[in-house]
């Protein structure tokens, strides 16, 4: 048996499709092992939403290459849909495949056998229009669920429609058959993700809303959870349900990339401002303990001082949760590279840093609002330095002394207190204590 290991870069819905991969290989009879140990095939999915996800791929391929020089190293993902070539002379990577065949390497390779030469399948991105299901584990406690593929959108910094091409999504049907195979599997909690999912259903009579409502009624399922959706693609009829839901979870990430108009139309988003602090306001009125995650870029080209700093303060008027900052990295072929005045380097760190420094202080004062209150906690498994870690419903992370009992279990917890790192300090809920000490009662006279 030929051992095969995997490496994905990049985001969720990556690491989804990596989890497909390998499930083939299993189904073919290949060995999966670590990417730390020795195998015969190393299969890398990439990214290349930054410069810094490029150089992580060849930073691999030389890891993989220490463990067994003669492996056959497969590159894929969206690095290897923009720059296959720029992949191929990458020393010792024998195939390279596109967005088209990434789902294909058996019908494409023989034998996996490392060549002289690397192997080369690439088309245009417009060719990838099939939708390959998919559905990964994280820690296994949670599955990320492939709900849609692709982008429409062309927004001035992004390089995912060049790799991935156009938006499309399965019938909810189909969703449905691998949601119930995770919870089969054991997931408490399923994590609907794609490239721009909000996006869902868009060329039939299906869409999100109908999707989130199939999804919540799958008794097997305890939780959902929506990793990322556009505002434009937020709609009221969609917080109104997840304020109702059985199982999607008060938890909302929301792009937001800049508080300043100016640079929402330069960036080609489809949005302005105030659509983006109704939808805040809406959930907050509707679901006051729901956490609100942003992602913001800073240093984009355009932005100037004055601009960034309009934006800096719409987010610290927002009552959100936390942020995920992204300093801005040209990329081939994107419209912001024609746009001016291009922000020094050492300027977008600093704005990164000031805006990061605001996300420690949301999410601060946001876990404050509950310690003293109960929340359900879902555990992982891994113990880390003797504690065991687990989520609140609303994204509140939480940490109580290891015990392998809690691992993948739904807790009543009581949050104690916060910690400096951000961690909350959690202790069991004793389930039905009257009943117990009436028992007692009633036994021993």
């Amino acid at each position: 048996m030929k051992k095969v290991a995997f490496y994905t870069l990049g985001c969720r819905l990556n690491f989804s499709e990596t989890s497909a991969m390998r499930r083939d290989f299993e189904g073919r009879s290949f060995l999966v092992t670590d990417f730390e140990n020795e195998a015969d095939i190393y299969v890398i999915n990439t990214c290349s939403v930054t410069q810094d996800a490029n150089k992580d791929c060849r930073k691999v391929v030389r890891r993989a290459l220490r463990k067994n020089p003669n492996a056959f190293v497969a590159i894929t993902g969206c690095y290897a849909q923009l720059e296959p070539q720029e992949i191929a002379a990458i020393d010792g990577v024998s195939l390279v495949l596109g967005a088209k065949d990434k789902f294909n390497i058996f019908d494409l390779v023989e034998s996996f056998e490392k060549s002289d030469e690397p192997i080369i399948y690439h088309s245009d991105v417009n060719e990838a229009a099939d939708f390959h299901h998919a559905f990964s584990s994280g820690d296994r406690t949670r599955a990320f669920l492939k709900v849609q593929d692709g982008c429409d959108y062309k927004c001035s910094f992004c390089t995912i429609p060049l790799a991935r091409g156009a938006s499309r999504s399965p019938k909810i049907s189909e969703v449905l058959t691998n949601a119930h195979k995770a919870a089969q599997e054991g997931f408490k909690e399923i994590v609907v993700t794609g490239v721009n999912a909000g996006d869902f259903g868009k060329d039939s009579d299906e869409s999100f809303l109908k999707l989130l409502m199939a999804l919540d009624e799958i008794q097997a399922i305890e939780r959902i959870r929506v990793s990322s959706i556009e505002p434009n693609l937020l709609n009221e009829d969609i917080i109104h349900f997840v304020a109702n839901s059985r199982a999607v979870q008060p938890h909302f990430h929301i792009p937001l990339q800049s508080g300043s108009d100016r640079m929402l139309k330069l960036m080609r988003r489809r949005y302005k401002s105030d659509l983006y602090a109704g939808r805040v306001a809406l959930i907050r009125q509707l679901m006051p303990h729901a956490c609100i995650g942003v992602d913001v870029i800073t240093g984009h080209p355009g932005e100037t001082h004055e601009l960034f700093q309009e934006s800096f303060n719409f987010i610290d008027s927002l009552d959100i949760s936390y942020l995920h900052v992204f300093t801005y990295s040209e990329r081939p072929n994107t419209h912001a590279l024609t746009l001016k005045p291009v922000i020094p380097k050492n300027e977008r760190k600093k704005r990164t840093a000031k805006l990061r420094r605001l996300s420690a202080k949301k999410r601060f004062l946001f876990n404050e609002r509950f310690i003293g209150d109960n929340r359900s906690v879902l555990f992982e498994e891994e113990e880390k330095d003797g504690f065991i870690q687990g989520w609140t419903d609303n994204y509140i992370r939480v940490i109580l002394p290891y015990s392998q009992k809690f691992g993948n279990t739904i807790q009543d917890v009581h949050l104690s207190s916060q910690l400096n790192n951000g961690n909350v300090v959690g202790s069991i809920i004793l389930q039905n204590i009257d009943s117990k000490i009436h028992n007692l009662l009633a036994v021993h006279g």
